[in-house]
């Protein structure tokens, strides 16, 4: 098969132009905020079908994207050598193409992972060893929880290309935000306005909640301040 396909790593291009306390403002934002978001610019993102595994229910980070094939018996490859090239603070994207019925991810990865300070871990596909990564207080997302290796049976075809999560492209470097709800991916390029948009919903949102708590009635606070179209552009 063609050589494993690698771009620069998240480090050479992740450099922080916008800022810590930019940040720490998509970190503390839930996927709920960012999916109304995405939403009002018609853009994809909400990762169907991935859900939290193990580890604290929160994870934000840079996509570092891995995707896998059908074993070639001929030339078979690894299933996880790639943990080396991770950086600390990135979430590993792995595509198995949403494979149930064999892991590309155990537990010597999920403790080495957590050592390192690698953000977590989202898998189109399944995952196994879930007690350690349990242990070790690292996040997994996948598809679910399957026992049977993926050695011999999918090997990595390419690191640093765009994956998919289903129908939500990943692309190195777009910005991957997780909690008990589940997955949602910020295309790097559409990231500011996108935030923009998540934090302004808030607002309005603990507005609403304010009038309601002082005694408006929930559909006149939301009337008044635009509850039902919030996640529509233009509005």
């Amino acid at each position: 098969m063609d050589a494993i396909q690698h771009e620069e790593r998240p480090t050479d291009r992740h450099g922080d132009e916008h800022g810590d306390g930019w940040l720490q403002t998509v970190r503390e934002l839930s996927t709920a905020e960012v999916s109304d978001a995405l939403d009002y610019f018609r853009l994809p993102g909400s990762a169907l079908g991935i859900e939290p595994i193990t580890g604290t229910p929160t994870l934000f980070g840079p996509a570092f994207t891995v995707s896998f094939v059908p074993v070639d018996v001929a030339s078979p490859g690894t299933v996880g050598d790639f943990l080396d090239d991770i950086p600390a603070g990135a979430v590993a994207v792995l595509d198995n193409g949403g494979r149930l019925d064999c892991t590309v991810w155990g537990g010597i990865m999920s403790r080495l992972a957590a050592h390192r300070g690698v953000a977590g871990t989202v898998i189109h596909g399944v995952c196994r060893d879930t007690a350690q990564a349990d242990a070790a207080g690292y996040p997994l997302y996948a598809r679910g929880r399957f026992m049977r290796t993926g050695k011999d049976r999918v090997q990595v075809s390419a690191v640093g290309q765009p994956v998919s999560l289903g129908d939500v492209r990943v692309v190195l470097g777009d910005y991957v935000l997780a909690d008990a709800d589940g997955v949602v991916v910020i295309p790097r390029s559409h990231a500011p306005r996108v935030i923009e948009r998540a934090l302004r919903t808030r607002d309005i949102e603990q507005r609403i909640l304010d009038a309601a708590l002082a005694g408006m009635a929930l559909g006149e606070a939301r009337r008044q301040f635009g509850y039902h179209v919030l996640q529509r552009a233009g509005h």
